[in-house]
């Protein structure tokens, strides 16, 4: 029996993560439905039972006190090594990750990074980087540190370990997706390196410590990485491996992907070549081409005040910019329960709000007010 209340918060959005038979999906139903992490611990079995698809062994799981226990070591854990456990409720977790229906419900996270931050580019490819992928690599990053990028990447050999590096020397914050706990860096070559991207980027990782670099764990980290950016590059790839794995999440998500063009039968050109071909990705040449997909070359602040002077909004309009606020970019899911508008409705005033220029479609079902 827990004594509820006495806990802190953070203790039971541990122990939540640790509950047999409950993954990110299913754990995220128990907080809707009890009102919070530490509400799921409070409830009684008989009301647990009663929660759709929730099954009598996992309500015996919730109930068992290793679970706490583990959490508790977790907390120490943590504190000792100035770790901070992100909720996927909580305002510093990433906002473009946590309208993944999949994203993690909690994240441990150690750094100085705006993991919110404005613009957010996740760059991948093989561990077998050629000269001309870590050329591509570093002067991309370079073109785009006028735009104040956040690079993220799976600390790992080859193209992620190029992108931490070429981030760092052109003074962009990077983060590391790791996929293993926070006690170790693998690879261990990479150590360095990561401790340099903490002064001004971080590390971060949905796994408990003491969690070992399984082979496993890798495509479920892909996901993380695919989930918490605006654009997702791939410089190198063969037809098979994670960042393939990690484009095709991307593009489940509503993410632009661009990819690196190589030579017709080199191996790890493969990939972006066949990304290419069959349009799921844009062809990238330079730091020009994500800027114009991504219309960041667009003074839209400009348009915006000038369109705003000869019109005036509808009443539905007028729901839908109400709920942006204060927020300059807002999720359509939001959009839906704000303004109460029927989604066929929503689609249409949206449309007319993108042509007079108010508002623009951003990757992720996010729409940004100009």
């Amino acid at each position: 029996m827990y004594l509820c209340g006495m806990e802190s918060r953070k203790l039971y959005e541990i122990a939540l993560t640790l509950i047999q038979g409950v993954g990110d999906v299913v754990g995220k139903k128990l907080v809707a439905y009890c009102g919070g992490a530490e509400a799921v611990f409070c409830e009684t079995k008989k009301a647990l039972t009663k929660i759709p698809n929730i099954t009598e062994s996992i309500v015996d799981n919730i109930m068992s006190p290793n679970v706490l226990k583990r959490a508790e070591e977790e907390i120490k854990f943590v504190e000792k090594n100035e770790i901070t456990p992100l909720f996927y409720l909580d305002s510093q977790y990433p906002k473009r990750l946590q309208h993944c229906h999949d994203s993690p419900m909690l994240l441990y996270y150690k750094g100085k990074a705006d993991l919110n931050a404005p613009k957010v580019i996740g760059v991948v490819g093989t561990r077998n980087i050629s000269d001309y992928g870590k050329y591509v690599t570093e002067n991309v990053i370079e073109e785009l540190s006028a735009d104040n990028v956040l690079i993220v990447s799976g600390l790992a050999y080859g193209v992620d370990a190029a992108a931490h590096r070429a981030a760092l020397k052109y003074d962009l914050a990077t983060v590391g997706v790791l996929g293993h706990g926070m006690q170790t860096v693998y690879p261990a070559e990479n150590r360095k390196l990561s401790q340099k991207m903490l002064e001004k980027g971080g590390v971060l990782t949905e796994f408990i410590s003491g969690t070992k670099p399984d082979r496993e764990n890798f495509p479920q980290r892909n996901r993380i990485v695919a989930g918490m950016v605006d654009c997702l590059l791939v410089v190198e790839s063969a037809l098979k491996g994670g960042a393939m794995i990690t484009a095709e999440i991307a593009n489940s998500y509503d993410r632009e992907v661009f990819a690196v063009p190589g030579r017709v039968g080199d191996i790890y050109s493969e990939g972006c070549n066949h990304l290419i071909k069959i349009n799921k990705a844009n062809l990238l040449t330079n730091a020009a081409d994500i800027r114009y997909i991504m219309r960041w070359d667009v003074d839209t602040k400009v348009v915006a005040k000038q369109m705003r002077m000869f019109r005036d909004f509808s009443e539905d309009e007028k729901k839908i910019m109400d709920v942006f606020g204060d927020n300059r970019t807002v999720h359509l899911d939001d959009i839906i329960v704000g303004s109460e508008l029927p989604p066929s409705k929503i689609a249409s005033v949206l449309l007319s709000l993108e042509f007079d220029g108010i508002l623009t479609a951003l990757p992720g079902k996010r729409y940004q007010k100009l």
